[in-house]
């Protein structure tokens, strides 16, 4: 097992904080959000990027708006709703605690 393999199941589980952190920033579409992510050890593909930006739409973190894109088809903006600001609070503290515990040892 290769190093990005042991650790995947921790790279998913903070792949939806780092979503909800870009697009806290400003309202973004897809493609946005894979750029921002594409440098860093959380580089994804679309296929893992639009289920979870579904979930978290179910989950009453975003809203999308449709817009006309000069370079094809309308595009989906996200944007945080009010659950899913306080939401990446919520997560951005408790990684942090995550953080100044395991430090402690």
């Amino acid at each position: 097992m290769n190093f990005s393999e042991r650790f995947q199941p921790i790279r998913n589980g903070l792949l939806e904080l780092l979503v909800l952190k870009v697009i806290s920033k400003h309202e973004v579409y897809a493609a946005d959000i894979l750029r921002a992510l594409a440098e860093t050890e959380f580089k994804t593909q679309e296929g893992t990027l639009y289920p979870l930006l579904s979930k978290l739409r179910r989950d009453g973190m975003l809203e999308y708006e449709w817009r006309e894109s000069e370079a094809g088809p309308p595009r989906k903006y996200y944007r945080l709703t009010p659950k899913g600001s306080d939401s990446l609070t919520e997560l951005t503290s408790y990684w942090s605690h995550l953080n100044d515990t395991i430090n402690s040892f």
